[in-house]
């Protein structure tokens, strides 16, 4: 079978090799002149990480991450522990797979070496896709300049500005949530005492939150950072800020932070307003079926876009490779599989933005105290609310 993949992101090259896994040809398009990301972490918890191993990359992805010690909560200006859960040897043992922090770019390079070595020359540049057409026989990619390209399958994995969704579905209406985001990486050298730990931690206050973990073998710490504001609505994650808008917003909290934002490159401390969608209930036309963020655009706040993705590229190809039925059948099942599923993870971020940003002294009280209590004296059971998430594996579903 002949796929071609619109994007050549996280999700786009997880999704080539996983249909080179299953013995198809694949083609990925990529409308930029070079494959990279700016410069920003990621979390890889331990359902996506099972896909890796499946694909059998998880040593190349694991080369350059870093794997924290504890999931962490600690309020944004005192910062006073809420709680700290054990991550490392815990992910591993209950949920049969590592929780890796690791940078956007490593991760790009890790995917593309491994296809590159699948597959060679499976990657076009400066190829950006504008729409589709198909018949019963086959689909048709549409690209700039003119050029059209025949294959079996089209799977758009192309973000949350997608063609391919557009040419699906039509122009889309994102809500503002009200919630800017500001992330940067900054070497852990010039933050002395001052690094945060060797944790995923998330510092909670009145209106704002912000997350801190280590990249690169721990030689970075990434920083994302996310203040309710409505003044300011630019949906582009290229966004440059300025640093002094970014330690207004963040004024008084916890020196940690502080830091962090000193050592920021005045060119490197991006911004972008997040914006939320109605969800699909459709995600295919035929022969073209979407992925990830073209499907389901996730808030952050639970650290899944990119994990759902890669789930989702292991189930499409799984699909198209289980049986004899047709193209079409094939992806409809696939989005019988992973609708429940990514609405279920997009619902769950939608109140951690709400927890995260407790404005009232009540509020606090109210969310907070169970949280430090469920810390300190049953940190299983917050283990346990997490198996539905992080024990998941969607190489062990029966796709047939």
């Amino acid at each position: 079978m002949k796929v071609l993949i619109v994007g050549g992101g996280i999700g786009g090259l997880t999704a080539a090799l996983c249909c080179a896994h299953f013995g198809h040809e694949v083609t990925v398009f990529e409308k930029s002149p070079i494959l990279s990301d700016i410069g920003a972490g990621i979390q890889i918890s331990p359902n996506a990480m099972k896909v890796f191993r499946a694909l059998g990359i998880e040593t190349q992805v694991t080369q350059n991450a870093f794997r924290p010690e504890a999931i962490e909560a600690r309020m944004g200006v005192s910062g006073r522990n809420i709680f700290s859960i054990p991550l490392a040897d815990h992910a591993q043992d209950k949920w049969n797979a590592p929780y890796l922090h690791i940078h956007r770019a490593d991760l790009i390079a890790a995917l593309k070496t491994a296809l590159a070595e699948r597959q060679p020359n499976a990657i076009e540049t400066n190829a950006e896709a504008l729409g589709y057409s198909q018949s019963a026989a086959q689909a048709k990619l549409h690209l700039r300049g003119g050029h059209q390209i025949e294959g079996d399958v089209i799977i758009g994995a192309d973000g949350i500005k997608s063609a391919i969704r557009q040419e699906m579905q039509g122009d889309d209406s994102p809500i503002f949530t009200g919630n800017v985001a500001w992330r940067a990486v900054v070497d852990i050298a010039a933050l002395g005492d001052m690094a945060p730990n060797p944790t995923a931690c998330v510092w909670m206050g009145a209106g704002r939150h912000c997350v801190t973990y280590r990249l690169r073998r721990g030689t970075l710490v990434n920083f994302v950072g996310v203040v309710e504001r409505a003044d300011w609505q630019e949906e582009s994650w290229a966004q440059l800020g300025a640093k002094s808008d970014a330690l207004s917003d963040f004024k008084g909290w916890h020196p940690t932070i502080a830091a962090i934002l000193e050592a920021v490159n005045d060119t490197a401390l991006y911004r972008w307003a997040l914006f939320d969608r109605q969800p699909l209930s459709r995600w295919t036309d035929g022969r073209v079926v979407l992925l990830g963020d073209a499907a389901h655009a996730m808030l952050p706040f639970l650290a899944q876009g990119a994990a759902m993705a890669i789930e989702d590229a292991w189930s499409i190809a799984a699909n198209l490779s289980a049986s004899e039925r047709e193209i079409a059948q094939s992806l409809s099942a696939y989005q019988n599989i992973r609708l429940g599923r990514t609405s279920k993870v997009q619902a769950a971020s939608r109140r951690n933005m709400k927890t995260f940003h407790q404005s009232a002294r009540m509020g606090q009280l109210a969310n907070y105290g169970p949280m430090w209590l469920a810390g300190r004296l049953t940190p299983q059971i917050v283990h346990g609310r997490m198996n539905w998430l992080y024990g998941y594996d969607v190489t062990k579903i029966n796709h047939g």
